[in-house]
């Protein structure tokens, strides 16, 4: 298979694999809940995909614009951490993963939000989320069998995590509470 047909079917399965987990997401998407993160976990041949969602309120302490010079600076140290998704997500070393693509996406911490004190900011701000994405490319994924969350010691406020894992062949749901790490992986 040639370099360039090889990139459209790579580019495919992860379009369909984040399609599943999105939809899946949507059809089960639980109220926003300050203590509670959502996690997608999918592995399509040798990428691993985690996608979260949480209330800025679990990672931060507020949902707004930061208002103060350290609240902006704690905005600044969340989205520092959250782009270390090597320190968040340690798939099993033997499966050799390597962090390919972070995006990272939450409305009041852009500059592009609504001014602060705005109609549209009060609006949007009362329960603000933060939503991320995590891609690695692994050499051995037959030896992916689990990966460990540093979410419960990178943000005290946070208390459970909802995880959702897609594989090639199964789909399961693990609920984590402080202090368990591991989410297991179904093959």
């Amino acid at each position: 298979m040639n370099h360039a047909l090889r990139h459209a079917v790579h580019g495919l399965a992860v379009c369909a694999t984040t399609l599943c987990l999105s939809a899946q997401a949507q059809a089960g998407k639980a109220a926003h809940v300050h203590g509670l993160m959502h996690l997608d976990i999918a592995v399509d041949k040798q990428l691993l995909i985690v996608q979260m969602e949480s209330p800025l309120d679990s990672l931060l302490g507020f949902e707004h614009r930061p208002r103060t010079p350290s609240q902006r600076q704690a905005a600044d140290a969340l989205l520092k951490r959250m782009d270390d998704g090597a320190t968040l997500f340690k798939p099993d070393a033997a499966a050799q993963c390597v962090l390919m693509d972070t995006r990272i996406e939450s409305a009041v911490l852009q500059s592009t939000a609504p001014a602060a004190g705005s109609k549209d900011a009060d609006k949007k701000s009362e329960h603000a989320d933060l939503d991320a994405s995590y891609e690695f490319s692994c050499t051995h994924p037959d030896k992916l069998t689990a990966v460990e969350i540093g979410l419960f010691d990178a943000f005290k406020r946070l208390q459970k995590i909802e995880v959702q894992v897609a594989g090639a062949r199964s789909q399961s749901r693990q609920t984590l509470q402080r202090p368990d790490k591991l989410v297991k992986l179904t093959r």
